[in-house]
């Protein structure tokens, strides 16, 4: 039986970050991907790319931004941090994936929200989305030193829900190796496709009605 849902933030309860993210990329001469390449290294993997250092809350977003604009020089990537002002008025908040986190709770499931993130942005996310009415945990990288996809997060958040097996748990991400990661831990997933939240909220509802009959 399914007792908690696990919650991704970004990708998830709002929508993907990474396009607003990109417009950082000041030459308009690389594409996306390889502006975000640059940016966050190999988002699957987790490794001492600033970005995934940032996330584990071992480095400060000013050291972030020097170390990540030697690496964007040597690969001939210019970088332009003033592009990403007013970030988070390009976020936008997924209402129903919020209404249905409300009747989670109303049902008596527990819900945690497990984001990799970075400590000088919390306030401004904090802004979009009621974290503490939501979710009973609230497990962010940059505090906990850990980052998805380590399997490690996702029992840091069930120890705290006090969730004893990762099967009763299932979590809901739009990356593919921060859904395997869950996996690795034992818990059930659940990948968000870009534009595709009800897709995944069905799912989700699907798993549920399965395991409580």
């Amino acid at each position: 039986m399914i007792t908690a849902v696990l919650f991704d933030l970004h990708g998830v309860v709002t929508s993907s970050p990474w396009a607003a993210l990109a417009e950082a990329g000041a030459g308009g001469d690389h594409s996306q991907d390889r502006v975000l390449e640059v940016m966050l290294g190999d988002y699957a993997a987790d490794s001492d790319h600033p970005w995934h250092r940032l996330e584990r809350g071992e480095i400060s977003l000013p050291e972030y931004g020097g170390a990540v604009l030697a690496l964007a020089a040597e690969e001939g990537v210019p970088l332009d941090f003033g592009r990403l002002r007013g970030f988070n008025d390009r976020i936008a908040v997924h209402e129903s994936v919020v209404d249905r986190i409300r009747s989670l709770r109303a049902a008596g499931i527990r819900t945690a929200l497990v984001t990799n993130n970075v400590k000088e942005l919390a306030a401004g996310w904090r802004e979009l989305v009621p974290a503490d009415e939501l979710f009973d945990v609230v497990v962010d990288s940059s505090a906990v030193g850990v980052r998805k996809p380590n399997p490690e997060i996702f029992r840091i958040a069930l120890r705290e829900l006090g969730v004893a097996s990762p099967d009763e748990a299932v979590f809901l991400d739009d990356a593919p190796g921060n859904v395997a990661g869950a996996r690795a831990a034992g818990l059930h997933a659940i990948e968000v496709p870009e534009g595709g939240v009800e897709q995944a909220l069905a799912e989700l509802d699907a798993l549920l009605a399965a395991t409580t009959d």
